[in-house]
């Protein structure tokens, strides 16, 4: 089994380096990347950069392209790390392009630079999740996978239900 991770910005992605004018959140490489070299895995993984852009500015131009990558690749699991503000809005435009993959949306809370991040656990559940799931958009957040027409966030606690 091959798992493709696709970088696409999100705060899960932000990191915060000292810059010349101050400290500032930028985007570096693929959180992905930190997280698989901790868990050394017994899977094959690929990781690509689709954009790193705040989910906010995500436009369907971009949700285009990544379809199009998605579609141009031999896998049949991927997963996505995507801000968690327009997860679910990517996830049914996916679900819209894409019907004979295995998609998996996630994102985290915190950066996952942030010893307090929730980014290692909404990954570890993606990867899980990919390993027991055939095909479809899915959403892995908070310690639970659902289909994306079934997830649902709570704009008051932030929570993925």
């Amino acid at each position: 089994m091959t798992i493709l991770f696709i970088q696409t910005g999100g705060t899960i992605d932000k990191d915060y380096p000292h810059t010349t004018r101050g400290w500032a959140f930028e985007f570096g490489e693929p959180a992905t990347l930190r997280i698989l070299e901790k868990l050394n895995p017994s899977f094959e993984y690929n990781v690509i950069t689709a954009f790193q852009k705040d989910s906010l500015e995500i436009t369907d131009t971009d949700r285009d392209a990544l379809a199009e990558m998605i579609l141009a690749q031999e896998v049949q699991r991927v997963i996505i790390t995507h801000g968690t503000d327009t997860l679910i809005e990517t996830g049914i435009f996916l679900q819209q392009k894409i019907s004979d993959k295995l998609i998996i949306l996630t994102g985290a809370m915190r950066p996952e630079r942030f010893y307090n991040s929730d980014a290692s656990l909404n990954v570890g559940a993606a990867i899980g999740a990919a390993n027991v799931l055939d095909r479809g958009v899915w959403i892995s957040m908070h310690g639970i996978v659902k289909p994306v027409g079934e997830m649902h966030r709570n704009l008051e606690t932030g929570q993925f239900k």
